[in-house]
């Protein structure tokens, strides 16, 4: 097949073997189970069978890939080693000798490359911290617990150490490294960028940001054995190996693991990143599901695969399959409709006009929120606090979703470590639970994603609040209880 005939779209999902019923029926179960996706990217025979997004995300829009950066990093190292500038037996500290310790201990001066691609190194967890400067230092100053190469370890450092590898070797990102020789023949987003280590390397461990179609086209070329089209963008014998397993972790439920990439049932093997990032490729039904979502500390976690193998999967077709003008009328409607969906619950309350513009006074808490009000007028409200950082407001509906900046400006950007003072990108929304309780939630949708769900329990004229985040490393001030009184 020529480059110019992949990765188009398809004239019907049933013309490349998948019923549009199966894909609605895994679009409305999304929704009813209210699992926070951001878009979806169906790829059968080369070809787009289906494609969605949940407004405000969009196909042209890059989102936060995480730990699925952890296989892009594999596949620039697979390209140093076809280019003959690393081995996977390269012993890793002999490319950072002024990061050594003194005296190096025996089993982390035997890991190589191939351990790090394996999850296999000497450590029994991730050495750095956000508030570490050098993350490659750590890894080779934390005390080892096992021999490397033996027993499976998600260690995130692993993947930092190969990326500032191939940075330090080849002198620029590892992204713009794979670029002349691969992410440019096949349409990767020019702009797409990585958030940096506090040292400066590329934080590939987790932090790609690119579009759901970068993801999908990268995928589709791992799963084509590095072809793009007739053109050979990949090493052949390096993914064969990198998509099998090399190392054993079924004791954690998996299916094994290959070279920074997961093997998966059927002869499949998967991209996965935090909050349900998913690049799924199944060569055995030339099929390949991908998403981007956002379902960090929800009930549902990962269910998305779960879903895909239920609603999906069992219905590909190996041949095409008869037009269903209807159904596909239907599906085309319903992705037109995508939205994230507001938090459910009632638009008023009797309480809402009594405590509306309000102050509270709090009792000290965790949030260091000393006082606060909540005012309402229709559906749309605000949240108007103090605390440490000082006088702080949130705008949200009710019954929908409002987009707007959250109110706390010392979180990371571009580069962990570094405070660039702005705000990031939300969308809030609200819901009376009951008589005297409105929940809020806060979806952050900006390069680094996490939520925020907060409720406010009135009685009399005293008000009780909890407050849950699910992000990483930032929205820490909003975990706790808090009470007070009516001012």
């Amino acid at each position: 097949m020529q480059s110019k005939e992949l990765f188009t779209l398809a004239s019907s999902p049933e013309s490349v073997g998948i019923p549009s019923g199966a894909i609605l029926r895994f679009l409305q179960r999304i929704d009813s189970e209210r699992i926070c996706m951001h878009g979806f990217l169906l790829v059968r025979h080369n070809r787009i069978a289906a494609e969605g997004y949940w407004s405000p995300w969009s196909a042209d829009r890059k989102h936060r890939m995480y730990s699925v950066s952890k296989s892009f990093a594999a596949l620039a190292v697979g390209m140093m080693i076809d280019d003959g500038k690393l081995s996977l037996d390269d012993r890793v500290s002999e490319f950072f000798p002024e990061k050594l310790p003194e005296k190096v201990h025996p089993w982390v001066a035997a890991t190589t490359i191939r351990h790090l691609l394996m999850m296999s190194t000497a450590n029994s967890r991730t050495s750095y911290t956000r508030d570490d400067p050098d993350w490659v230092w750590t890894f080779f100053n934390q005390d080892p617990s096992h021999p490397p190469g033996t027993i499976f370890s998600y260690d995130t450092a692993a993947t930092v150490v190969l990326t500032a590898t191939v940075e330090r070797m080849t002198g620029m990102s590892f992204l713009d490294y794979m670029r002349p020789r691969f992410l440019d023949r096949i349409g990767f987003s020019p702009s797409a960028w990585c958030i940096r280590t506090p040292e400066g390397f590329s934080w590939a461990g987790s932090g790609v940001i690119c579009t759901l179609r970068d993801l999908a086209r990268v995928a589709l070329a791992t799963m084509n054995g590095g072809l793009w089209g007739d053109e050979r963008v990949l090493p052949a014998e390096y993914l064969r190996a990198a998509t099998a397993k090399q190392i054993d972790n079924t004791i954690r439920g998996n299916c094994g693991y290959g070279y920074q990439i997961w093997c998966d049932k059927e002869n499949g093997f998967s991209f996965r990143g935090m909050g349900s990032q998913y690049a799924i490729c199944l060569p055995n039904k030339d099929f390949q599901f991908t998403c981007i979502s956002d379902t960090q500390g929800a009930p549902s976690g990962s269910a998305i695969p779960a879903v895909m193998r239920e609603e999906l999967y069992p219905h590909l077709s190996d041949t095409p399959l008869p037009e269903n003008p209807d159904t596909q009328a239907a599906l085309s409607e319903k992705i037109q409709d995508l939205a994230v969906l507001p938090l459910p619950g009632k638009l008023d309350a009797q309480v809402a006009a009594k405590v509306s513009g309000s102050w509270y006074a709090l009792e000290d808490n965790p949030m260091g929120i000393s006082k606060m009000r909540l005012s309402f007028k229709g559906d749309q409200g605000t949240w108007e606090y103090k605390n440490c950082q000082g006088d702080n407001v949130l705008q949200f509906g009710i019954g929908r979703l409002v987009q707007g900046k959250f109110p706390q400006r010392n979180y990371f950007g571009e580069q962990i470590g570094s405070v660039p003072g702005i705000e990031y990108e939300c969308m809030a929304s609200a819901g009376w639970i009951d008589g005297q309780t409105l929940n809020l939630e806060v979806y952050i949708t900006d390069n680094h994603l996490g939520g925020l769900r907060i409720s406010f329990a009135f009685k009399g004229e005293e008000i009780s609040v909890y407050m849950t985040k699910q992000a990483e490393w930032f929205l820490d001030e909003y975990n706790g209880f808090a009470g007070g009184k009516r001012l």
